[in-house]
């Protein structure tokens, strides 16, 4: 299955009819273009009962066929966007496109597996526009939680199409670069057949909170707690981290980070310019000496994941650090999805120890933000760019499902749902082949990459 000159088409190898694991394929004219490579760390039912706790798309379909690839794009440095690579890269050995913060990020992975020097990383900026292959690329600067998000305006002598990624529209996002609606706007008049958009809020009304108005709720949660302070976050969320930076000093507290994923990230971001907050910063081994009112820590583990801080600490188990009654525990983080259960077991013992919980559901001012688009958000956008063709992904199915019924709601022509493996063909018609490829998944085991459906 190739595409000719007359076709442009998107398949979905990971990432549609779930959240996480993104891998996507562009086809026209012999060529293919890879955009994200990402991981999952559960199966589609939470259970995990595969054994395997790191997953990705398989992609035989297109590693296969590898002469035909030419280039991988990655729209931004969040784990279900660029985990996979380290594993994946070997199997294509193409050219990666990234701009500064994932490629930084990038390369640490890389520096893990040893392929650091292996992989051809060409680092791009927002608003760069140029050819790989037959496909004319622009990178375009969005605002997300995390530094450095772009979507794809992807085109060709027969259709077009934008890869929104993962979105928002944020007035005040802290930390990187900000969206602009005029260049949106632009983009729709240069004329879009296919916007392939970000759903996992499609079904909120509304807005999405910007990070900028989180510091009001999370320093009246901080300075009123009377013993140490633990926010769970995404690690990701250098904006969240800059925020709570500045309140641990505006409260007198030593902030201390606690997770691998979290120091990682910090120390990509001090190396890209995009943290200046060193000297809040304390060792882990640390935290334990000092009076508990005048420590606030950010821990990983807000999905109540096995292996993360959050997690040990709730079984006394953190090598630096016990925590003690009284002490507060604070998610600015909601759940993904499956993960429910496993952070009621991990709240259960935490209040267990006499630790108070606070959520995003229990306090009169915003302590989260979403870094994905609400209704009115898509809404927005759906407006400025015009496409005349609207296929839903970055989503469970009824998270894509509310998509497609508000983009039919806002005059989109035609909506296109489906799932991993379908092909959505965008030129010269528009339509869709169900199970055109078998999709499976791979697992990271002790014995390297194995497919496990």
């Amino acid at each position: 299955m190739t595409p000719d000159r007359r076709d442009f088409w998107f398949l979905p190898l990971g990432g549609c009819g779930e959240i996480g694991m993104n891998m996507s394929l562009y086809g026209h004219d012999d060529q293919w273009l890879m955009v994200d490579c990402g991981v999952t760390f559960r199966d589609p039912d939470g259970t995990n009962n595969t054994g395997y706790h790191v997953q990705m798309a398989d992609p035989n379909f297109i590693s296969s066929q590898s002469e035909l690839l030419q280039g991988l794009l990655l729209t931004h440095a969040h784990e279900d966007h660029i985990g996979a690579v380290p594993h994946i890269w070997p199997l294509l050995r193409c050219t990666v496109y990234a701009t500064t913060f994932t490629a930084e990020m990038l390369r640490r992975k890389l520096v893990e597996h040893n392929l650091v020097d292996k992989v051809p990383i060409r680092i791009v900026s927002p608003g760069d526009r140029f050819d790989i292959g037959v496909f004319d690329v622009e990178w375009v600067p969005h605002t997300h939680s995390i530094p450095d998000p772009c979507g794809l305006v992807i085109r060709t002598d027969v259709g077009s199409a934008f890869h929104t990624a993962d979105w928002k529209l944020d007035p005040k996002p802290l930390v990187g670069h900000d969206y602009s609606k005029q260049r949106y706007q632009d983009i729709g008049q240069s004329g879009i057949n296919a916007m392939i958009c970000d759903s996992t809020c499609a079904d909120q009304p509304g807005h999405s909170l910007s990070e900028g108005e989180l510091y009001d709720g999370l320093f009246e949660q901080i300075s009123a707690a009377p013993g140490r302070v633990i926010v769970a976050c995404f690690g990701s969320n250098i904006a969240r981290l800059d925020t709570l930076a500045r309140i641990a000093t505006a409260t007198h507290r030593h902030l201390g980070l606690l997770g691998r994923s979290l120091i990682n990230t910090v120390s990509a971001a001090r190396a890209v310019g995009l943290w200046e907050h060193k000297e809040t910063l304390v060792d882990a081994e640390h935290l334990g000496y000092l009076p508990r009112e005048n420590v606030l820590l950010v821990a990983t583990g807000s999905q109540g994941e096995p292996r993360t801080a959050l997690n040990r600490l709730s079984v006394d188990r953190f090598q630096h650090l016990s925590l003690d009654a009284g002490d507060t525990v604070i998610f600015s983080a909601r759940a993904i999805p499956g993960n429910e259960e496993g952070i009621e077991q991990m709240n259960a013992r935490l209040r267990g120890m006499g630790v108070s919980i606070i959520t995003p559901d229990t306090t009169n001012k915003p302590i989260h933000a979403s870094g994905h688009p609400s209704a009115d958000e898509l809404e927005l956008l759906y407006g400025w760019v015009n496409p005349t063709l609207l296929v839903p992904v970055h989503g469970e199915p009824h998270h894509m499902q509310a998509q497609s019924k508000l983009a039919k709601k806002s005059g989109i022509r035609d909506q296109l749902c489906g799932k991993n493996g379908d092909l959505f063909r965008i030129a010269p018609n528009t339509s869709i082949q169900r199970d055109a490829i078998q999709c499976n998944r791979l697992g990271v085991g002790r014995k390297g990459l194995q497919r496990i459906n």
